[in-house]
């Protein structure tokens, strides 16, 4: 480990003192995230990123299909994957030009997931990105390009789910249980995570079969392995670290980083750390209101996988572009996942739908970027769902609007065209916002001149005679200077 830098806090790995960390201002002002799910479960490239489970799981899709692809478990298992993850035409570089041109402002590709093949140059594993399969620290190559390119760079942890992700491979004839494979099959303990557990072990997060010493101890070396080699500013950890035997693991790690990381972001999911003492993600969800502690939601732009797969269904440009609006406007980043194919090279639809994204930033940025929640986050009927719910989402319409708020002006942002005019009713007579204090009102990449009129029902915008672009749609409400200065002191104390 590396010895510890000195910042304003010091930290220790108790929850008071980590209960010290505030969000730093650069993550709320960055709003979209890239997120890379890109390792050997990208060559099968069958269901989704956990195939190299599955496939150990007899009576599952993955199974069937593993048997009559790739053949016998014993001659052909997932470390036989490896060879073939070439990554011979990536570029790290371009990369990362395209997640620019998407308006993203930091990077998280995936440092090692459940598999348990790490993604860069780890002293603690043999079995790994630099010495087989593309033979290239992955992690090192984007975080210079991200670095060079403006970008924040981060990296994400799956590490705590290998304890048990190929227990399947124990119960019938397979590779997992050749000795001279056991440093990458991992303990693979003949458990499911989740079945078996009463209502109380779960409140009590007594999980079974809890990891042992040796496991968790390896596992906290590597994180802080990531944390000393690429100093990353976001560090993403995903489920299953919640569970109460890796608490004082948890708070030695976090403690561990705030003080060697300037401006730092862990992020974690659940209830795996306190409220306050990290950043709250939510995957594949969003949340019914503003949350008054910042969060984020991670999500990709296809629906069946977090990896590359054949035949995936890709989300449109809309919905993108709705989501990121939505969770913006309720206190929130969006961390938005693509995941690129074997040879290094991503998906058309994914760069189609990155580029769509960016497209509608460069006109409608001012009303994302660095701005914070106004007093209400919006208005209409359509409802959005919790954590692992996107898909009970129902699309937002015109009649779905959000706020942001900046430097002195309200932002509105319709996810739909209004027609000829617009209503928005949470700015009616006897709103938060009195006719007296608006200077004028605009919409984000047309030039003409709009009127307006404020009524007990709402505020009437007439909208311009052509669409400045398509998704979505902003008015810019400026405040009169009084007023504009009000707000932004108010944005400042937040």
């Amino acid at each position: 480990m590396q010895e510890q830098q000195k910042y304003a806090v010091h930290y220790e790995p108790t929850w008071e003192s980590l209960a010290q960390y505030a969000v730093p201002r650069w993550f709320k002002d960055a709003k979209l995230g890239i997120f890379i799910h890109w390792g050997v479960y990208s060559v099968p490239a069958f269901s989704n990123e956990w195939y190299a489970r599955n496939m150990y799981q007899q009576g599952s899709p993955e199974f069937q299909h593993h048997r009559e692809t790739w053949g016998d478990h014993t001659q052909f298992g997932y470390k036989d994957f490896i060879p073939m993850f070439k990554a011979e035409h990536f570029d790290a570089d371009a990369w990362i030009d395209l997640f620019k041109r998407a308006g993203a402002q930091y990077v998280v590709p995936v440092a090692e997931h459940h598999d348990g093949f790490p993604m860069y140059a780890t002293g603690l594993s043999d079995w790994s990105a630099v010495k087989m399969g593309p033979q290239r620290d992955i992690l090192a190559a984007l975080a210079e390009s991200a670095r060079k390119q403006g970008l924040v760079f981060g990296v994400s942890s799956h590490r705590a789910e290998h304890w048990w992700f190929m227990d399947g491979g124990r119960k019938f004839p397979s590779d997992v249980q050749d000795p001279q494979y056991a440093a990458f099959y991992g303990p693979a303990v003949e458990a499911s995570p989740a079945a078996s557990h009463t209502s109380e072990q779960w409140a009590n997060k007594d999980w079974h079969p809890r990891p042992d010493a040796k496991f968790l101890d390896d596992w906290l070396a590597r994180c802080c392995e990531l944390v000393d080699k690429y100093q990353p500013q976001v560090f993403w950890f995903d489920w299953w670290i919640e569970q109460a035997v890796f608490e004082p693991y948890l708070q030695k790690f976090a403690a561990y980083y705030y003080n060697h990381i300037a401006d730092p972001v862990l992020q974690y999911k659940l209830e795996a750390f306190p409220v306050g003492t990290a950043l709250l993600d939510i995957e594949r969800g969003k949340l019914s209101d503003i949350r008054k502690d910042y969060w984020q939601t991670d999500t990709s732009v296809s629906y069946k996988s977090w990896c590359y797969v054949e035949n995936d269904d890709f989300k449109s440009v809309t919905t993108l572009v709705h989501d990121l609006v939505d969770v913006v406007s309720k206190n929130g980043n969006l961390l938005l996942n693509i995941g690129p194919k074997p040879d290094g090279t991503i998906p058309p639809e994914a760069s189609e739908r990155l580029l769509g994204l960016g497209e509608w930033l460069q006109i409608n940025g001012e009303a994302i970027y660095g701005t914070r929640h106004w007093e209400t986050f919006g208005e209409g009927d359509t409802t959005v769902s919790g954590h692992m719910q996107e898909h009970e989402d129902k699309p937002f319409n015109a009649q779905d609007i959000r706020f942001t708020t900046k430097d002195g002006a309200l932002y509105a942002v319709m996810l739909g065209w209004p027609g000829e005019s617009s209503v928005i009713k949470s700015l009616r007579i006897g709103s938060p916002l009195a006719s007296e204090q608006i200077e004028s009102i605009e919409m984000l990449g047309s030039s003409e001149a709009l009127s307006w009129s404020q009524h007990e029902d709402g505020l009437h915008i007439t909208t311009p005679s052509q669409r400045p672009c398509d998704h979505a749609y902003t008015f810019k409400i400026i405040l009169k200077q009084a007023h504009a200065a009000e707000a932004r002191e108010q944005a400042k104390q937040s």
